[in-house]
Protein backbone atom coordinates (compact mmCIF):
# COMPACT_ATOMS: atom_id res chain seq x y z
CA UNK A 1 0.00 0.00 0.00
CA UNK A 2 1.15 3.51 -0.93
CA UNK A 3 2.08 6.11 1.59
CA UNK A 4 -0.98 7.88 -0.07
CA UNK A 5 -3.11 5.17 0.31
CA UNK A 6 -2.16 4.47 4.01
CA UNK A 7 -3.18 8.03 5.09
CA UNK A 8 -6.32 7.77 3.39
CA UNK A 9 -6.94 4.87 4.65
CA UNK A 10 -5.91 5.87 8.09
CA UNK A 11 -7.64 9.18 7.95
CA UNK A 12 -10.70 7.00 7.30
CA UNK A 13 -10.55 5.19 10.53
CA UNK A 14 -10.23 7.96 12.45
CA UNK A 15 -13.19 9.88 10.90
CA UNK A 16 -15.21 6.44 11.57
CA UNK A 17 -13.68 7.02 15.37
CA UNK A 18 -15.11 10.62 15.45
CA UNK A 19 -18.27 9.66 13.88
CA UNK A 20 -19.09 6.85 16.10
CA UNK A 21 -18.34 9.10 19.43
CA UNK A 22 -20.42 11.89 18.20
CA UNK A 23 -23.30 9.89 17.04
CA UNK A 24 -23.31 8.08 20.14
CA UNK A 25 -23.29 11.27 22.10
CA UNK A 26 -25.99 12.98 20.33
CA UNK A 27 -27.85 9.90 20.19
CA UNK A 28 -27.91 10.05 23.90
CA UNK A 29 -29.02 13.60 23.63
CA UNK A 30 -31.99 13.00 21.64
CA UNK A 31 -32.97 9.33 23.06
CA UNK A 32 -36.18 10.51 23.86
CA UNK A 33 -37.33 10.78 20.44
CA UNK A 34 -35.83 7.36 19.09
CA UNK A 35 -37.82 5.60 22.15
CA UNK A 36 -41.22 7.43 21.14
CA UNK A 37 -43.77 5.19 19.50
CA UNK A 38 -45.12 7.52 17.11
CA UNK A 39 -41.76 7.26 15.12
CA UNK A 40 -41.34 3.57 15.48
CA UNK A 41 -42.28 3.11 11.81
CA UNK A 42 -40.12 6.06 10.44
CA UNK A 43 -36.72 4.13 11.30
CA UNK A 44 -35.13 1.64 9.48
CA UNK A 45 -35.26 -2.40 9.89
CA UNK A 46 -31.70 -2.01 10.64
CA UNK A 47 -31.97 0.13 13.06
CA UNK A 48 -34.97 -1.18 14.80
CA UNK A 49 -36.86 -4.34 13.87
CA UNK A 50 -38.82 -4.24 16.43
CA UNK A 51 -39.68 -1.41 18.77
CA UNK A 52 -36.85 -1.09 21.13
CA UNK A 53 -33.00 -0.51 21.15
CA UNK A 54 -31.07 -1.45 18.10
CA UNK A 55 -29.88 -5.21 17.60
CA UNK A 56 -26.50 -5.74 18.33
CA UNK A 57 -25.10 -6.10 14.56
CA UNK A 58 -26.56 -2.22 13.81
CA UNK A 59 -23.29 -1.12 15.38
CA UNK A 60 -21.21 -3.15 12.94
CA UNK A 61 -23.38 -1.34 9.97
CA UNK A 62 -22.86 2.11 11.39
CA UNK A 63 -18.92 1.80 11.42
CA UNK A 64 -18.82 0.15 8.83
CA UNK A 65 -21.12 3.34 6.89
CA UNK A 66 -19.02 5.60 8.57
CA UNK A 67 -15.73 3.80 7.17
CA UNK A 68 -17.17 4.30 4.01
CA UNK A 69 -18.29 8.14 4.31
CA UNK A 70 -14.23 8.77 6.16
CA UNK A 71 -12.76 7.31 3.10
CA UNK A 72 -14.68 9.19 0.32
CA UNK A 73 -14.18 12.61 1.90
CA UNK A 74 -10.46 11.42 2.74
CA UNK A 75 -10.30 10.28 -1.01
CA UNK A 76 -11.88 13.75 -2.17
CA UNK A 77 -9.78 15.52 -0.07
CA UNK A 78 -6.71 14.27 -1.73
CA UNK A 79 -8.04 15.32 -5.30
CA UNK A 80 -8.97 19.03 -4.20
CA UNK A 81 -6.04 20.08 -1.32
CA UNK A 82 -4.73 21.96 -4.06
CA UNK A 83 -7.28 24.64 -4.31
CA UNK A 84 -7.08 25.38 -0.89
CA UNK A 85 -5.06 28.83 -0.21
CA UNK A 86 -5.10 28.63 4.04
CA UNK A 87 -1.62 27.60 5.16
CA UNK A 88 -1.96 25.36 8.21
CA UNK A 89 -3.70 22.00 7.91
CA UNK A 90 -6.73 22.92 10.39
CA UNK A 91 -7.24 26.44 8.64
CA UNK A 92 -7.54 23.74 5.88
CA UNK A 93 -9.75 21.18 7.10
CA UNK A 94 -12.02 23.42 8.55
CA UNK A 95 -12.36 24.95 5.63
CA UNK A 96 -12.61 21.65 3.82
CA UNK A 97 -15.30 20.77 7.07
CA UNK A 98 -17.69 23.56 5.81
CA UNK A 99 -17.70 23.17 2.18
CA UNK A 100 -18.59 19.83 2.70
CA UNK A 101 -21.55 21.04 5.42
CA UNK A 102 -22.83 23.78 2.85
CA UNK A 103 -22.28 20.85 -0.17
CA UNK A 104 -23.71 17.67 1.45
CA UNK A 105 -24.80 18.52 5.27
CA UNK A 106 -27.78 21.39 5.12
CA UNK A 107 -28.72 20.17 1.24
CA UNK A 108 -29.31 16.24 2.98
CA UNK A 109 -30.91 17.94 6.11
CA UNK A 110 -33.28 19.96 3.96
CA UNK A 111 -34.63 16.93 2.21
CA UNK A 112 -35.17 15.18 5.34
CA UNK A 113 -37.96 17.96 6.41
CA UNK A 114 -39.10 17.31 3.33
CA UNK A 115 -39.57 13.62 2.88
CA UNK A 116 -39.60 12.38 6.37
CA UNK A 117 -42.03 13.27 9.21
CA UNK A 118 -39.71 13.98 12.37
CA UNK A 119 -39.44 16.68 14.68
CA UNK A 120 -37.36 19.78 13.47
CA UNK A 121 -35.12 19.80 16.75
CA UNK A 122 -34.38 16.22 15.93
CA UNK A 123 -33.26 16.83 12.34
CA UNK A 124 -31.50 20.23 13.96
CA UNK A 125 -29.68 18.12 16.52
CA UNK A 126 -29.09 15.84 13.56
CA UNK A 127 -27.25 18.73 11.43
CA UNK A 128 -24.93 20.43 14.06
CA UNK A 129 -23.80 16.56 14.58
CA UNK A 130 -22.82 16.64 11.07
CA UNK A 131 -21.67 19.75 11.22
CA UNK A 132 -19.56 18.85 14.07
CA UNK A 133 -18.30 15.37 12.44
CA UNK A 134 -17.27 17.49 9.38
CA UNK A 135 -15.50 19.68 11.15
CA UNK A 136 -13.23 17.27 13.10
CA UNK A 137 -12.73 14.85 10.11
CA UNK A 138 -11.48 17.87 7.93
CA UNK A 139 -8.73 18.89 10.54
CA UNK A 140 -7.77 15.20 10.43
CA UNK A 141 -7.87 14.57 7.19
CA UNK A 142 -5.76 17.75 5.76
CA UNK A 143 -3.52 16.48 8.89
CA UNK A 144 -2.73 13.22 7.37
CA UNK A 145 -3.22 14.28 3.75
CA UNK A 146 -0.38 16.30 2.93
Amino acid sequence: MGKVAFRIFLSGIICMAISYAVNMVSALLTMDFYKDPAYFQVWSKIMMPLAGPPPWYFMFYSLGFSLIGGLLISTVYYFVKGAFRQKSAVSKGLFYGLLLILAAGIPFMLSIILIINLPLLLIAGWTITSAAIYLLDGMVIAKLIK
